[in-house]
């Protein structure tokens, strides 16, 4: 059996392909859905990319100065290594661009949100965005939904409250956009503080939350979870009200006069992201209120683009920051193949992940994929993304590969695999793979060993497993 599609064993190694039932999956494809319209009055995606560039305009201005003033070989952009503009260089910049250095601080946050910009250590280059920024529509709009998604890092929470009720706030705020998109018009604020209430409470109740006397550290009364605390205006009032200011500072609402209306943008955002969880509600897969990890496994069986639109589905349902961490525990586990699913579902993330992604380097288990994922976010060609792995990193994810195949794949494959090694022989694979240590060597030598047509090369591999075995 021949195939078109030209083998790029690296590639392959980035991006695994469905390692079961494939065939099933091409037989059974169900009638393609037409595509949803948005409702009516929605601007035209030219009209609405319009809109995103003018409210992003300060932040592309601050990135492309930075992209003149800051790359490599210039001075530093930063302080501390974390991203945040040293106090030099927001003097330089606001007088450059005749702005107060609030104005470049805000606006260089902008940029990074939105992926107009990325800090790597003490120097700044531009994001593929900026570089497509006058000409791609669609760069545009997912530079706006990259920084609509953080909108809670773009304004400061208020002083004086716990982080959990913080996250509580930020967990319950898909549903009062929801509420916004369906109302189609202005929503008193007192009403989303009752819609909010409810929320919270709903959240609460769905985590068990126990009331426990002072001192005892038992359950107060029966051992049965009491009911949870109900949330309160006061508790809740402020943090709505930064919530509704941040989701404000970004373009997505108005906010003023005791009440909120979605902006033509921030409504197209949260109708798109509604759209994406009825799609994942009728696929055959059903993700969306799965774990990570499950969903994921639920994914292993779908086609690449189907597989990317469940990702996306199932991080609509979901904050952006507690859906990365999900992602990266699950890509932590023993299951090869979930962990190359999940830097896949990362991919769909983008500029929002890379900090976690960044901060997992040095996971001799993650290091592989985070390294090829950066090298991709930071604008390498999938093609080549493969050279910034070195030759032990290379065979680590061979192994890790192979060990996916091995589980969840056919022999046919596994044999196949073998051309996706960097090794040109397999002395010279098999004498690197016992060097590299990975913990399903054996294992992915006996099933490759099982598989091999040719009885000469099978009897190598076996007698290398029985040497990785025995520590030899």
């Amino acid at each position: 059996m021949t195939s078109r599609i030209p083998r790029d064993s690296r590639l392959r190694l980035v991006r695994p392909r469905p390692l079961a039932a494939a065939p099933r999956a091409v037989n059974q494809r169900r009638p393609s859905r037409p595509a949803p319209r948005p409702p009516e009055g929605t601007p035209a995606p030219a009209e609405l990319a319009g809109m995103a560039r003018t409210g992003l305009a300060g932040a592309a201005r601050v990135a492309r100065w930075a992209d003149a003033a800051l790359g490599p070989g210039r001075d530093g952009a930063t302080a501390d290594g974390k991203a945040t503009l040293s106090d030099a260089t927001t003097e330089r910049a606001a007088a450059d661009l005749g702005l107060s250095a609030a104005q470049i601080r805000a606006d260089w946050d902008t940029a990074r949100l939105a992926g107009l910009v990325e800090v790597h250590g003490d120097s700044a280059r531009p994001g593929w965005r900026l570089r497509a920024w006058n000409r791609d529509d669609s760069a545009v709009l997912r530079g706006w939904v990259a920084l609509f998604d953080a909108w809670s890092l773009a304004c400061p929470e208020p002083d004086g409250h716990e982080p959990a009720a913080v996250a509580e706030v930020v967990s319950a705020m898909p549903q009062l956009l929801s509420f916004l998109q369906l109302s189609a018009g202005p929503v008193p604020v007192e009403q989303l503080l009752d819609l909010l209430q409810q929320r919270v409470t709903e959240l609460r109740t769905e985590r068990c939350e126990v009331s426990y006397e002072p001192g005892t550290g038992q359950p107060a009364g029966s051992p049965a979870p009491a009911d949870p605390a109900p949330a309160t205006d006061a508790l809740l009032a402020p943090l709505l009200d930064w919530a509704l200011r941040a989701l404000s500072s970004v373009g997505a609402l108005t906010y003023g006069g005791g009440q909120a209306t979605l902006t033509p943008l921030g409504s197209w955002a949260v109708w798109v992201k509604l759209e994406q969880i009825c799609v994942a509600a009728q696929s055959p897969a059903g993700n969306i209120e799965q774990s990570a990890e499950d969903m994921l496994r639920g994914c292993a069986q779908l086609r690449p683009n189907a597989a990317r639109a469940e990702y996306r589905a199932w991080l609509a349902a979901r904050p952006v920051g507690s859906a990365v961490t999900q992602l990266v525990d699950a890509a932590r586990g023993d299951d090869a193949l979930l962990r190359g699913l999940a830097f896949e579902a990362l991919r769909v993330v983008g500029a929002p992940a890379e900090p976690d992604v960044r901060a997992v380097v040095d996971e001799p288990a993650l290091r592989p994929y985070a390294l090829l994922w950066l090298a991709e976010h930071d604008g390498v060609d999938p093609e080549d993304a493969h050279e910034v792995l070195t030759r032990e990193e290379a065979t680590w994810l061979w192994v890790d590969t192979a060990a996916a195949v091995a589980d969840h794949g056919e022999a046919p494959m596994l044999v196949r695999h073998l051309e996706s090694a960097v090794q040109p022989t397999v002395p010279q694979l098999l004498d690197e793979v016992r060097a590299v240590g990975h913990p399903r060597t054996v294992q992915v030598l006996v099933a490759l060993a099982a598989a091999h047509p040719d009885p000469a090369l099978a009897k190598a591999v076996r007698r290398a497993a029985f040497q990785v075995h025995t520590g030899g």
